[in-house]
């Protein structure tokens, strides 16, 4: 038999039953092997439960210190119960110094307090009864978030000033800066608004016109990281430039919210919008290839370049199992091969096709390949006019030791 003899607040706060007779505190904390809020039970006095009606400071410094224990018993293990009972009288009936003494030696959860209104830099002090002055029934979690944060940031050595408080606000990143930023003005003290604004707009005159296209070889969404680290430098060398003061919390903020917006920009721009024109091409039709045995015929009668038919082939195709695409000339016995995985394409040219049931003959040359730009160049050229049109692309390797060679000493390898 329970029956609930005091209850504080709404949500996870400690209540007092009483079951078959005796009076005990219960709260749920952690979770089970099942992801479900698992409970504990801690049984008190009548001196206990009179100071839990009576003090909500002492309720939420009781909830704080017996928290870690239950963390401590994980998914199934069971409460330390002699070590929660033990903080029942140095929580509740102690004196001030001697409870911040105590909080001094034990293990205590700090965003609870936090949340319910603690002064934090009484907390930062020790003096955690005076913090507790002003504790609320209802929790803002926000503010413990907030403290988290600042907290994480201090340990990485990072003290922000208010403009650079302002501007995580603004790109929603203050809390959690692996969230993707965005643009919240509300957020922002409105004196400082102005200030943040000045900082954006510099931004965004720095990478006006820049440009982050996608990167078929990781999918349909996936953006280009040379263009993105491109154009995450330009922004934070022009607003370093313009206010040095900032930390670098503050400008990598900035950064992160131009590249997603420019990406944003890109992304609604047709593939063949986003490169030079191309001309019309040499080839009347081509096949795509890749590892897997996909295939896909572009025919110059229809509504797409070659080049963009390509690169969604690769985009709808490509993994890290899927990384050697092909484009075949087969009347004109030529093609190229993109190896994603080495950075690295072949041309190939049949030298003698096969005659009489004997095997043709090729001739392969191989060359490096910087980034998704340098893929775009090469396969626009041979799109244009064939094997031939590469020549001025090279240098081509036909040795395929001295290519390997040559593959290793790259920088980065």
């Amino acid at each position: 038999m329970r029956d609930v003899v005091f209850t504080r607040g709404s949500g996870w706060m400690p209540t007092v039953i009483r079951e078959d007779g005796e009076l005990k505190v219960m709260l749920a904390a952690g979770a089970d092997a099942n992801h479900e809020p698992r409970t504990f039970t801690v049984p008190i006095g009548e001196a206990h439960l009179a100071v839990i009606r009576e003090d909500l400071a002492r309720h939420l410094l009781l909830w704080s210190a017996v928290l870690p224990l239950c963390d401590a018993a994980g998914t199934r293990g069971r409460l330390d119960e002699d070590a929660a009972v033990a903080l029942l009288d140095p929580v509740l009936l102690s004196l001030p110094a001697d409870v911040d003494a105590l909080f001094r030696r034990i293990r205590w959860d700090r965003s609870r307090l936090v949340a319910h209104g603690a002064d934090v830099a009484l907390l930062d002090r020790g003096q955690v009864c005076r913090a507790m002055r002003a504790a609320t029934e209802v929790p803002n979690e926000k503010c413990a978030q907030e403290d988290h944060a600042n907290r994480r940031r201090a340990a990485r050595g990072r003290v922000l000033g208010p403009l650079d408080a302002a501007i995580l606000r603004y790109t929603g990143q203050y809390l959690h800066g692996a969230t993707v930023p965005r643009r919240m003005p509300d957020a922002v003290d409105p004196a400082l608004l102005p200030q943040v604004m000045r900082v954006i707009a510099t931004a965004e005159q720095a990478c006006a016109g820049m440009r982050i296209g996608l990167d078929p070889r990781r999918g349909n969404r996936a953006t280009d990281k040379h263009d993105w680290d491109r154009t995450a430098a330009t922004v934070d060398a022009a607003v370093r430039r313009a206010y040095p003061e900032l930390v670098d919390d503050a400008v990598r903020t900035v950064s992160f919210l131009m590249c997603a917006e420019v990406a944003e920009r890109s992304r609604s721009t047709p593939v063949e919008d986003g490169h030079a024109d191309l001309g019309e091409s040499a080839k009347t039709a081509l096949t795509f290839t890749d590892d897997k045995g996909g295939e896909k015929t572009w025919r110059r009668d229809g509504p797409r370049t070659a080049s963009a038919e390509f690169w969604e082939f690769v985009a709808d195709r490509s993994g890290t199992d899927n990384e050697v695409f092909t484009i075949e000339d087969e009347p004109m016995g030529e093609g190229v091969q993109l190896h994603f995985y080495a950075d690295s394409i072949a041309r190939i040219t049949t030298v003698r096709p096969g005659e009489a049931g004997s095997d043709p003959q090729y001739r392969v040359e191989y060359r490096l390949v910087d980034g998704l730009a340098g893929y775009r160049s090469l396969v626009d050229a041979f799109v244009r006019g064939g094997c031939a049109a590469l020549d001025r692309h090279g240098p081509w390797i036909s040795d395929v030791a001295e290519f390997e060679r040559a593959r290793r000493r790259r920088p980065g390898r």
